[in-house]
Order: C-alpha cells, then sequence, then structure tokens
C-alpha cells in the first residue's frame, strides 16, 4: 500500500510539473506577442506586426486620425460579441500567417473585411450621403448601389493609395519592443563578458 502511495506522489509532482511548464510557456508567448493589446482599439496595437506600418503611418497623416481607430473601420461595430468576435477570428488569422512568415507583398483585404469596413463608412458618414452627378455617366446615387465600395470612389481615404510593403519604407511608426526580457538582456551580456 505504501509502495503505491509513493507512485501516486510521483506522478502528481510529475503533472504539477508538466502544468507548471505548459502554463508557464503560454503565459510567455502572451506576453512576448502582446496579446493583452488586442483587447484595446489602440492604433498602435496594428503595428505589432512590422508589415501593418504602412497602414499605420498613412493613417496616422490622414484626416481620420482624429475621428476613427483602425478597429472603427475595420471591425464591426453592430454589437459587442460580433466585435470581440471578428477580432479574434481575424487576429488568430493574422497571427498565423505573420508566425508562417506567409504575408503577401501586396495586403489585400478580404470579404468580410470590406463588409465590415463598407458598413462603417456608411455607418459613420450616414448624414453625409448625397446624389452625385458624374460627367458622362449616367446620373446614379453610387451611395445606394450594390456593387460600388465606398473607396471605388474615394481611393485616398485614408490610407492613400498604400497596399505594398514597399510603399512607405521610411515611414515612422512605433516600431515593436524586444521580445527578449530585460532580465535576459543583462543576463545574456554578462555571460558574453565572461
Amino acid at each position: 500500500m505504501k509502495r503505491d502511495s509513493k507512485t501516486h506522489a510521483k506522478w502528481k509532482y510529475g503533472i504539477l510539473l508538466g502544468v507548471a511548464t505548459v502554463f508557464g510557456l503560454f503565459s510567455y508567448i502572451v506576453y512576448v506577442s502582446k496579446a493583452h493589446s488586442y483587447l484595446s482599439d489602440d492604433p498602435a496595437t496594428c503595428v505589432n506586426c512590422h508589415i501593418m506600418a504602412p497602414q499605420f503611418a498613412t493613417w496616422n497623416h490622414s484626416s481620420h486620425r482624429e475621428h476613427a481607430t483602425c478597429n472603427d473601420c475595420h471591425v464591426p461595430q453592430d454589437n459587442i460579441f460580433n466585435k470581440y468576435y471578428f477580432k479574434a477570428k481575424d487576429g488568430l488569422r493574422h497571427a498565423t500567417i505573420f508566425t508562417m512568415r506567409a504575408e503577401p507583398q501586396v495586403i489585400q483585404i478580404l470579404e468580410e473585411g470590406a463588409n465590415a469596413v463598407q458598413n462603417n463608412c456608411i455607418r459613420c458618414h450616414e448624414n453625409q450621403h448625397a446624389k452625385v452627378d458624374l460627367p458622362l455617366i449616367e446620373k446614379h446615387d453610387p451611395h445606394t448601389q450594390t456593387d460600388l465600395r465606398c473607396w471605388d470612389c474615394h481611393r485616398e481615404v485614408p490610407h492613400g493609395r498604400v497596399n505594398s510593403l514597399t510603399s512607405t519604407p521610411n515611414a515612422r511608426v512605433p516600431l515593436p519592443g524586444s521580445a527578449v526580457p530585460n532580465w535576459l538582456k543583462k543576463e545574456l551580456s554578462d555571460t558574453s563578458k565572461n
């Protein structure tokens, strides 16, 4: 009977050590990825991945900067559950692409994201809709046509014609800090001196 309790104790410590290791690795990944920042609406969060630097820089120099964050335009605003569901799903997709180093040279918005942006354009600018007369084209109301998106006419808002990683190579953005904790940097520098 005593032998069973010793074996049971060994298993108990082994399982405890395994759970602690998994929890520690998970916590470190959350820390390194700045996962908590994705719960906010801070636009600087978008440059946690360097590939979004051109989009951040162009938004930061646009008129939208004063009135809208990235999430105000790119995330559904109909209810809080849909907002955070969309953020989680889209964020996991972005994280996977970035981790696998599979980001495209030319960034394209997906259909679901385009629908969210279109709905948010209409939501924010609903009092500004007006019939537009285009020369040499049949009179129509582009705001009620389902085949047009707001950016089909308003191409420069808010990102300009940015769609490439090389379009704003010298953009000044809040660059992500080092993922290596300060205590580890100090330890590594002390070790290299010895």
